[in-house]
């Protein structure tokens, strides 16, 4: 289970990885989460290393258009 402050960063995280990917695009937006919560699990949990995590995460996410 999280904290509260960790689950705020994830947020955070998620919220600008995803900055230009529309809310109703769940399988790149729960692709993300997924890489965040794992980077969590590995203990890379600085603010930089979420951010790459959640940006590789993007980068491999299921597109329709693949």
């Amino acid at each position: 289970m999280l904290d509260g402050e960790t689950a705020a960063v994830l947020r955070a995280v998620l919220d600008e990885v995803c900055g230009g990917v529309p809310r109703s695009d769940t399988t790149k937006r729960t692709n993300v989460a997924s890489g965040l919560l794992q980077a969590i699990r590995e203990g890379r949990s600085s603010i930089d290393e979420l951010r790459i995590a959640g940006q590789a995460a993007l980068r491999t996410a299921p597109s329709m258009w693949r």
